[in-house]
């Protein structure tokens, strides 16, 4: 029933939502995603606004994942519905990576309904650029002896892995594409971007070294959430923390690990945002060692100062537990 009509998942149209995913028919209108709610109506009145389904969301992307296994064991996944895919050392359609990624999405489109976009090429960077090259529902091949060429011809906003800050940053050097990119010396580029300079180098000449990686290290374990309407209160602010490090200390406990870091995140009304941390001797394990320092971190903030619209606690520096720790269950 909402074929063909402008769509959005995520907040209601006049909450402090934002955009979760829209369809084309909304984008047509520039709508997208990370987008607030708000601005999305006003840009589109008779988009129609849902809620998401994680729980749907989850067992489609079992489906989607379990085909993905059926044609390669070397699968890295970046979402729920997206993974890159090592199919060198696969035999289906007599090896040809094209077919095989037209066969997947044939297989996607029967088992889910669903339509699936791909890219294809001999590294990660540019396999991910192909990919949203002919969306929805199609596949871009990139061969090694087009690479270089297309990569120089590629808007800076275009690269997988440079954002909107790091894209002003370059134009302000004058690196608009790929071509301009690969004019910069490395020397230059790690003067202004630091270790990610090596990256730019690399992919400016179409080289990305990567491996697909079966399993990923998991690096933080967070939650958030935002406000219908700003806090002033810094003990609501601390309650609405400590309610968050229930979620988080369940979550660590669950995959059994221990913490070093423990942060949280403050975004005010103006969208400013800041982190606060603390490193502990002693690991994190369970949310008693969460509440004792949320105070003293919110009090490094403005909160109570400037009206907050967002609140988020996090724990990295993540470790598989040492020794037998029992499990507490708690009660929200």
């Amino acid at each position: 029933r909402y074929q063909g009509k402008p769509l959005v998942v995520g907040g209601k149209p006049n909450s402090r939502g934002v955009v979760a995913a829209c369809s084309y028919e909304a984008r047509r209108f520039g709508i997208h995603s990370a987008m607030p709610c708000s601005r999305a109506y006003r840009l589109c009145p008779q988009t129609i606004f849902v809620s998401p389904r994680f729980e749907v969301y989850r067992e489609v992307s079992k489906q989607i994942h379990a085909i993905f296994r059926s044609f390669t064991e070397i699968v890295e996944p970046l979402s729920l519905d997206e993974a890159y895919l090592d199919v060198s050392d696969c035999s289906d359609c007599d090896g040809s990576a094209t077919q095989i990624a037209q066969r997947i999405r044939q297989h996607i489109h029967a088992e889910t309904g669903l339509t699936a976009s791909a890219g294809i090429s001999y590294n990660k960077f540019l396999a991910k650029t192909a990919s949203d090259m002919n969306k929805p529902d199609g596949q871009y091949v990139i061969l090694p002896r087009q690479g270089e060429a297309f990569v120089a011809e590629l808007p800076i906003g275009k690269f997988y892995g440079i954002g909107r800050v790091t894209e002003g940053k370059m134009k302000a050097l004058g690196i608009h594409n790929g071509g301009d990119l690969r004019g910069q010396a490395l020397e230059k580029l790690q003067a202004h971007f630091g270790k990610a300079a090596n990256y730019y180098y690399q992919i400016a000449r179409g080289i990305d070294e990567r491996l697909v990686c079966i399993s990923r290290e998991r690096k933080s374990i967070g939650a958030e959430t935002t406000f219908a309407e700003d806090l002033l209160d810094t003990q609501e602010m601390i309650n609405h923390l400590n309610h968050l490090a229930v979620r988080v200390a369940d979550s660590l406990q669950a995959k059994e690990l221990q913490a070093s870091t423990l942060t949280i995140k403050v975004k005010y009304a103006d969208f400013k945002q800041v982190t606060r941390s603390q490193t502990v001797d002693n690991a994190i394990v369970d949310v008693a060692q969460i509440h004792a320092w949320v105070p003293l971190l919110l009090s490094k903030t403005q909160a109570g100062e400037k009206p907050v619209r967002l609140l988020g606690v996090s724990l990295s520096s993540l470790d598989k537990k040492n020794g037998e720790i029992p499990r507490q269950l708690f009660l929200i």
